[in-house]
C-alpha cells in the first residue's frame, strides 16, 4: 500500500483543472501571503524564516534564515535577491515542475522574500536549456505586474520591486552561487573565492545578495502563512518542512514526491511510494541526492551517532529521508535526486557516465578540476572500451583524492565524491572487469598469433 504524500509546495500540482495562469492561482488563494507580508515589518518576516529552521533545498542544506541574517544591511549598497533556477544536477527535476505548473507560487515566494530583505530588484537565473520554462515565467511576471503584485508601489504598500528572468549559460557550474553571479553579470561563470566574496556581503555587482533555490523560496510563502514555529513542526528538529524527492532509475514508478522531512525511509520511498524495483531485480545501490552525492550500497550496514546524539544502526532501507540522516551514513540529501540502481547495473559504466558529465561541465578555472576530472573520464572511458587495467581503481581514487578540497568551489567535491564512493563500495567490480578484459585481450593476441602462423 502506497504511503500518502503530504504536499505543501506541490499541493495543487497535477490537480485536474489546475493551470499555471494567474486567475487559477488567485482562485486557489494565491498572493494572500504577499498581501500579508507587505503589512508586516521586514525584520519580522526574517524572524519567522529563522524560526522555521528551513534549510536550503538546492544542495548544501544551509539554513535560509541564517543566510539572510548574514546580509550586509549597513553597506548602503542596493540589496539583490537571486533565485537559483539553474537545475543542473543529474537526477533532479523538481524545480522545473514548479516553474512549468505553478510559476506564481515561486513569484509570490520571491516577492515575500524580497520584501523581507528589502531588495528592490530580483532575478530568476534559469538554465539556458529551459526555454519553455523561461517563457512561462515571463508571462507569469507580466500577469503579476498587471495586477500590481510586483513592480512599483506593490499593493499600495509603498514598496517597489521587480523581477528579471535571465537565461543562463547552460553550464552545471552556474548552479554554484558565485559562478551564477559571475554569469549574471555577463562574465564567464568562474566561481569566486570565499572569502572575501560571500554573496551576502559582496555578491551581484559587489552588493549584498541573497541566492536561494526555487523550492526554498516557495517555502517562504508557506512560512508566512502558517508562521515559522508551526512550519518547524513539520518534519523533525533541524530538518523542518517538506522535501521534494525526484526518483529515477530502476523503479516501477519514477517521479517527484513530497513528504515531510524524515517522514519516510529510503526503503519506503523505493518500495511503497515508487512501487519497488522492476520484476525479477534486486536493489544494488542508491545515489540519494543527485549524482554528486556518494553512493550507498544495498547490503551495507550503517552505524554511528546522529547530530543530536542518538545512536543508529540501519540497513539502507531504514535510512530516514532527511538532511542529517543521509549525512550520517556518509552521503547527503543534496538536491533531492534519488537514483535507484538494481543488480543489472554495471558500476563501471555508471561511473563512466557520471565522469563524462563532470568533465564536460568543469569551468576549468582550477588546475585540479581542469586536469584531474578529464583524466578520470579518460580512465573510465578506456575501461568501458575494453582496455581496463587492474590498477585503474587505485589510480582513479588517487586522482579524486587530489581534487577534493583543492578547488575554489565545491565542484571538485561534486566530481570526486562519486569516484571515491564507487571505488570504496564497488572496487571488486572494477578489478574484475580489468581482469576479464585482460584475459580477453590475451586470448585475442594468442588467436592472432595462431592465425599468423597458419
Amino acid at each position: 500500500m502506497a504511503i500518502q504524500e503530504q504536499r505543501l509546495i506541490f499541493k495543487h500540482l497535477d490537480e485536474p483543472g489546475y493551470s499555471n495562469d494567474i486567475d487559477c492561482y488567485l482562485r486557489h488563494g494565491g498572493y494572500e501571503q504577499l498581501k500579508q507580508a507587505v503589512t508586516m515589518k521586514p525584520e519580522d518576516i526574517c524572524a519567522e524564516v529563522m524560526d522555521s529552521g528551513v534549510r536550503g533545498r538546492g544542495g548544501a542544506g544551509f539554513p535560509a534564515g541564517m543566510k539572510w541574517k548574514f546580509l550586509d544591511r549597513k553597506s548602503g549598497k542596493p540589496i539583490y535577491l537571486v533565485c537559483n533556477a539553474d537545475e543542473s544536477e543529474p537526477g533532479t527535476f523538481k524545480d522545473r515542475q514548479i516553474i512549468h505548473k505553478d510559476p506564481h507560487q515561486l513569484i509570490e515566494g520571491m516577492m515575500c522574500s524580497a520584501y523581507a530583505i528589502q531588495a528592490k530588484l530580483a532575478f530568476i537565473y534559469i538554465r539556458g536549456e529551459f526555454f519553455q520554462g523561461y517563457r512561462i515565467l515571463e508571462r507569469a511576471i507580466e500577469e503579476a505586474r498587471e495586477k500590481n503584485l510586483l513592480g512599483e508601489n506593490i499593493l499600495g504598500s509603498g514598496y517597489s520591486c521587480d523581477i528579471i528572468v535571465h537565461r543562463g549559460a547552460g553550464a552545471y557550474i552556474c548552479g554554484e552561487e558565485t559562478g551564477l553571479i559571475e554569469s549574471l553579470e555577463g562574465f564567464r561563470a568562474n566561481p569566486r573565492i570565499k572569502p572575501p566574496y560571500f554573496p551576502a556581503a559582496l555578491g551581484l555587482y559587489q552588493c549584498p545578495t541573497i541566492v536561494n533555490n526555487v523550492e526554498t523560496l516557495c517555502d517562504v510563502k508557506h512560512i508566512i502563512e502558517m508562521g515559522g514555529k508551526e512550519f518547524a513542526k513539520i518534519g523533525t528538529p533541524g530538518n523542518s518542512g517538506t522535501r521534494i524527492w525526484c526518483v529515477s532509475g530502476h523503479v516501477q514508478k519514477p517521479g517527484y514526491y513530497e513528504f515531510p522531512c524524515a517522514a519516510i525511509t529510503l526503503g519506503q520511498l523505493i518500495y511503497d511510494v515508487c512501487g519497488g524495483l522492476k520484476p525479477g531485480r534486486k536493489l544494488k545501490a542508491v545515489i540519494p541526492g543527485g549524482s554528486s552525492s556518494k553512493i550507498l550500497r544495498a547490503d551495507e550496514r550503517f552505524t554511528g551517532k546522529l547530530k543530536n546524539g542518538t545512536d543508529f544502526d540501519w540497513g539502507i532501507e531504514d535510512i530516514p529521508m532527511d538532511f542529517d540522516s543521509l549525512m550520517a551514513v556518509g552521503s547527503m540529501s543534496g538536491s533531492g535526486g534519488v537514483i535507484v540502481m538494481d543488480d543489472s547495473t554495471d558500476m563501471v559504466e555508471a561511473l563512466a557516465n557520471i565522469n563524462y558529465f563532470y568533465a564536460h561541465e568543469s569551468c576549468g578555472q582550477c588546475t585540479p578540476c581542469r586536469e584531474g576530472v578529464p583524466w578520470m573520464r579518460k580512465i573510465t572511458q578506456r575501461m568501458i572500451e575494453g582496455n581496463a587495467r587492474e590498477e585503474d581503481a587505485d589510480l582513479l581514487n588517487s586522482i579524486a583524492d587530489q581534487i577534493a578540497g583543492r578547488t575554489i568551489c565545491a565542484f571538485g567535491e561534486a566530481a570526486s565524491w562519486p569516484v571515491q564512493s564507487f571505488i570504496a563500495k564497488f572496487k571488486d567490480e572494477f578489478v574484475e572487469k580489468a581482469r576479464e578484459q585482460a584475459a580477453r585481450r590475451k586470448a585475442g593476441e594468442l588467436a592472432a598469433k595462431e592465425t599468423t602462423l597458419i
